[in-house]
């Protein structure tokens, strides 16, 4: 309904890869392949090239929706609002100083929460979440998400109805194998090399978020040993909310639109990113399962949390951005005075009104 209401409003006609569901939930902390946590944007199911005012507009009013739910009032969601646009202002004007290549490697060190808090409880509590996200990874996790048994292959443990075990194991096992062996061929030659020392052992259903409720999706359990497990999820890709609107993907297969997307957002992309299609035409993209990835409690956050995130969502978008679309056009437009902030603060209180 949103993407419908965007593509009537006005936009500048510079055009970059948007996340196309850009609010304050789609952001967090994951391991990048050298094992260091960054926050980033961290879904891109709807990715496509479109304007890039809005991805602005959606993170603007998920702020103001998202405060409200938490109980805040009306002048705190706006202020905080206000702070993300800023944000992304400022620093749009700061990637357009730098070189192309400094832009694209630029990323967002998850040490910023803890550096930059500004009370000690707050440094306390990004401290506790970052040691948290750095224990998850498919080892720490596998105790919890398999039932190991005696002389035979680890098993993902049901939990109805968010994880099941389909009543046609075999055939489904089978599907699966073929869907698998095609998504091995989008893998690089040095990731094929790590990938081709896991076994595939069980394959599960699994429910995912309000947003991909009835599509495909499905977790399975790879083993390299006893003790060397790979979790990966494989979730249905179709085609863009914002297609309509702003034109169709470059990609056929609609998984290859997520990851290609994906590698150009973020500042660095899981290792095992790859996609595949189905005997009945169905597109899948893969990604492993709770990596290191960190859980922020938006209903729990103070309003000083509320500023620092929302500071980091409007960095890390204006990040994405930069790297995928024109900064020094963007920031030209944006201007050093702050009348595209209070433009969009008031867009995104009017539009939360309209989605309440």
């Amino acid at each position: 309904m949103m993407a419908a209401d965007l593509a009537s409003t006005p936009v500048t006609g510079l055009r970059v890869q948007a996340c196309g569901d850009c609010h304050v939930a789609n952001f967090g902390g994951f391991a990048t392949p050298e094992r260091r946590l960054v926050f980033d944007i961290n879904d891109f199911d709807e990715t496509l090239p479109a304007p890039w005012e809005w991805d602005v507009k959606r993170l603007a009013t998920s702020v103001v929706l998202a405060m409200r739910e938490a109980g805040f009032g009306e002048r705190h969601s706006r202020d905080v609002t206000r702070r993300s646009v800023e944000t992304y202002r400022m620093r749009m004007h700061v990637y357009a100083s730098m070189t192309a290549a400094g832009v694209w490697y630029s990323h967002l060190d998850l040490n910023i929460l803890r550096k930059d808090a500004k009370t000690a409880a707050a440094k306390r509590k990004w401290q506790r979440l970052i040691e948290k996200a750095t224990a998850r990874d498919s080892a720490h996790e596998f105790p919890k998400f398999t039932v190991v048994r005696k002389d035979r292959p680890p098993r993902i443990v049901d939990r109805p109805p968010l994880i099941t075990h389909p009543a046609d194991v075999a055939r489904i096992n089978k599907h699966v194998r073929r869907i698998f062996e095609r998504y091995r061929k989008t893998l690089t030659n040095e990731r094929r090399i790590v990938f081709d020392r896991y076994e595939l052992v069980d394959v599960a259903r699994k429910i995912v978020g309000v947003g991909s409720v009835g599509t495909r999706c499905a977790v399975a359990l790879l083993m390299a040993g006893p003790h060397d497990p790979l979790v990966l999820q494989f979730k249905e890709a179709g085609r863009s909310v914002l297609e309509p609107y702003a034109g169709p993907s470059r990609y056929e297969n609609q998984g290859q639109r997520v990851v290609i997307g994906q590698r150009m957002l973020q500042s660095a992309s899981d290792v095992f990113l790859g996609w595949a299609r189905d005997d009945s035409g169905c597109d899948f993209y893969f990604r492993q399962l709770r990596d290191m990835k960190m859980r922020i409690d938006l209903e729990s956050m103070t309003k000083a949390d509320w500023v620092e995130y929302a500071e980091l969502c409007g960095w890390a978008l204006a990040r994405a951005h930069a790297r995928t679309g024109d900064p020094a056009h963007i920031a030209g437009y944006l201007g050093k005075k702050p009348v595209f902030d209070a433009a969009i603060e008031k867009f995104a209180a009017a539009y939360a009104d309209q989605t309440e």
